[in-house]
């Protein structure tokens, strides 16, 4: 099978099953590391407590978004 007829083929997929097939191309090329993991999860604990306890000021996605939007508008 040609490499373009394999494209076609995964691009007539159903978008779930593209999704899938999308993921294990990309895990192929950057396989998970469980200790990068364990980093990022200790790393979401912290921050997490960190809002749920104040030390931290959150701010809302909303205002996020529109700072963003307003920082690079033409």
């Amino acid at each position: 099978m040609k490499i373009r007829d394999l494209i076609e083929e995964a691009e007539a997929l159903p978008v779930e099953e593209r999704a899938l097939v999308a993921d294990a191309l990309l895990r192929s090329l950057n396989p998970p590391d469980a200790r990068m993991d364990e980093k990022w999860a200790s790393v979401a604990r912290k921050r997490l407590e960190e809002a749920r306890s104040g030390a931290v000021e959150t701010v809302p996605g909303e205002d996020v978004f529109k700072k963003i939007r307003n920082d690079h508008a033409e």
